[in-house]
């Protein structure tokens, strides 16, 4: 537990600093076009109407979540929405509406979520999506809970073994993932083969249109384990926490979250989920302690 103590001080100190990193932007020359739309945010939540009660007045909660990322965000055989981030989603419906049901759930890719925030389409994000001081100038983030980090996923009988080897190779990566940027920073000589579903990039790899797909590893053990002519290579890289993303000035909501994510966290909500989800589709040496969030012992 000690370990699994230490790693949440980190990530909190990550959020830290790309918020004050993000502040810092903007007061380093005008003000963006969506600054009045904040302040009248902040006046609706003066008077009795910000986010939580809007979203209390409409009878829902609108989640943008992944529906190909198995196994945080997917559709399964009978076609509901699965995994998880969806559970998550559902316990936040159940406490702000009383009814786990009282959900939609608007599919979201890495390129699209953000717009989709700011457009009002959706009330946040809960998408696989990791906090990076870029996108904190664009969104709001809750605490973590979770961390994952980039390997490779390669066919069985491939010669890749780490990053290194991939200088002049085809690698496969989602627009606007993590993967997609640590590739672009890390192995600037990669070409780099951008895809927006999961089922696209396993296409391809098994094509041959690619050498390697970068991407989280817990998304890539599962397709491993059930496609054993592929296999995960390299240490993880681009490790970052994922948060909830809302949009800017919406401290109501953050602060929503945050509450439920802790109360998760002391009730070990999320070992339970992970238990269910994740660490049967991960490999044996996975220690949930090492990437969520734990009770204090």
């Amino acid at each position: 537990m000690v370990k699994s103590k230490s790693m949440y001080a980190v990530w909190l100190s990550v959020i830290l600093l790309f918020v004050l990193a993000a502040g810092c932007a903007k007061t380093d020359g005008p003000q963006t076009a969506s600054a009045p739309g904040n302040d009248q945010d902040a006046l609706k939540e003066a008077k009795g109407d910000g986010p939580l009660q809007r979203i209390k007045n409409k009878g829902k909660l609108v989640v943008g979540v992944k529906t190909d990322y198995n196994p945080f965000g997917y559709i399964d055989e009978k076609g509901n929405n699965v995994g998880f981030e969806i559970e998550m989603a559902k316990a936040l419906a159940q406490d702000l509406l009383g009814d786990a049901n009282k959900i939609e759930f608007v599919s979201v890719t890495g390129t699209n979520r953000i717009s989709y925030l700011q457009s009002g389409k959706i009330d946040l994000i809960l998408a696989t999506m990791s906090i990076t001081e870029e996108r904190a100038k664009e969104v709001d983030f809750s605490e973590p809970y979770f961390k994952s980090g980039v390997q490779l996923l390669v066919k069985a009988d491939s010669t890749i073994q780490d990053v290194a080897d991939l200088k002049g190779k085809k690698v496969i990566v989602v627009p606007g993932s993590t993967g997609d940027l640590g590739i672009a920073k890390q192995v600037p000589d990669a070409e780099l083969v951008k895809l927006q579903k999961t089922s696209e990039s396993v296409q391809a790899l098994k094509d041959g249109r690619a050498d390697a797909f970068a991407q989280d590893n817990t998304l890539l053990y599962p397709l491993a384990g059930s496609n054993p002519e592929f296999k995960v290579v390299g240490k993880p890289f681009a490790e970052l926490p994922w948060a909830i993303a809302v949009r800017k000035g919406e401290s109501e909501l953050v602060d929503w979250i945050n509450a439920n994510l802790k109360k998760w966290e002391d009730q070990d909500y999320f070992y339970e989920l992970s238990e269910q989800w994740i660490a049967p589709k991960m490999p044996k040496e996975f220690n949930p302690s090492d990437f969520l969030r734990r009770p204090k012992k």
